[in-house]
């Protein structure tokens, strides 16, 4: 009796697109079970070729809390922003007037979206609440209370230079400044309504990106698998430009082709390098994270890439400009207790052609 391997064929048909040899697979093959151990997508473009594999039945065209693999998307919508005279990547927050004025001179869109602003990983109030609402950190902030953490937490003006450090606080503020330059308003959108509008105007209605939406669809959700086996999906409140959309792994990949073909104005070119990053990360563009290729010494052989951790669900997607290839892993099942968080990212990393290894939880 023979036993088919699930995961071994669908390796097969990613190594197709990549013209891996047998020899270079294999090392993929533990990597691909351990970030889909209970059930995902991986979707793979290279070359005018294509592919969308899953395991544990989830159906190929799945839709998926993509938690902060949103951040990519707000950066686009700023990207659109900018290209029409509305925003400049370096141009003060406070310009916008109304609920902004007050913002330090540091809040700019570049500061916010390369989290070089220096504001903590969310509102102090989300730190309490998620010991009570684990799946609603964000609930019940509004978009006023949001900007008015954001000023209580701004570092004092001066300091230098820029640090890393990842604030979904800092994208939130960027969506709602994002959403008011295109002309929506704040009052009462405790829920990202003036963002998704924005977001679907500028960005994914151009696109073609029907299943990218910050509501999740009443069917075709893959049920998230989270701790204690919970099947709920993650509240983003009024932080949904941090994490609060949802998509399929066929959008997502020409999302990431979009951005290769300079959509938005290709703003994932302008990278920093500011003190506080770690590996895999080499350098950091707005909504984007950059790792070299092994082979390359030079920033046109740079992976671009983000990854995110809902509360059942953990996402990654990239693209390598060198060789024109978009990857995307959506993986049923957050963040565990201890260890395994970076194999999502990892095993995208690897189908661009990084050789990084997970560290040792």
């Amino acid at each position: 009796m023979f036993w088919n391997d699930p995961a071994k064929a669908a390796l097969n048909q990613l190594g197709e697109v990549l013209e891996l040899n047998p020899a270079d697979r294999a090392p993929l093959l533990p990597l691909l079970r351990g970030a889909l151990r209970s059930g995902g997508v991986v979707g793979l473009s290279r070359a005018g070729r294509q592919t969308i594999v899953s395991l544990a039945g989830v159906p190929t065209d799945g839709v998926f809390e993509l938690a902060s693999v949103t951040k990519p998307f707000t950066a686009a919508l700023v990207g659109g922003l900018v290209q029409q005279g509305r925003l400049s990547w370096e141009g003060r927050l406070s310009a916008l007037g109304g609920p902004f004025r007050g913002l330090p001179a540091t809040f700019t869109p570049y500061s916010l979206a390369t989290h070089t602003a220096g504001l903590p990983f969310h509102p102090a109030r989300a730190a309490l609440r998620q010991f009570t609402q684990f799946n609603d950190p964000y609930g019940g902030l509004s978009p006023r209370q949001v900007l008015a953490s954001a000023r209580r937490w701004a570092p004092p003006v001066g300091r230098q230079p820029p640090r890393f450090a990842y604030s979904n606080l800092g994208f939130g503020v960027l969506a709602l400044a994002a959403a008011y330059a295109a002309g929506e308003d704040l009052s009462g959108l405790g829920y990202g309504v003036g963002y998704g509008a924005a977001l679907r105007r500028l960005v994914t209605a151009p696109l073609g990106l029907e299943s990218v939406t910050l509501v999740p669809p009443p069917a075709g959700l893959v049920t998230p698998r989270g701790v204690l086996g919970s099947s709920e999906t993650t509240s983003f409140g009024a932080l949904v430009g941090a994490g609060g959309l949802y998509g399929n792994a066929a959008d997502l990949l020409d999302f990431a082709r979009s951005q290769l073909q300079g959509a938005s104005g290709a703003f994932w070119r302008a990278a920093a390098t500011p003190p506080g990053l770690s590996a895999p990360r080499s350098a950091v563009a707005p909504g984007w994270f950059y790792t070299p290729l092994a082979t390359s010494k030079t920033a046109a052989g740079d992976v671009v890439w983000h990854d995110g951790v809902a509360r059942g669900t953990r996402t990654a997607l990239g693209f390598c400009p060198a060789t024109q290839t978009a990857v995307v892993v959506l993986a049923r099942g957050g963040l565990p207790l201890a260890g395994q968080r970076a194999l999502v990212p990892v095993l995208a990393l690897r189908l661009l052609g990084v050789r990084f290894e997970p560290r040792s939880p």
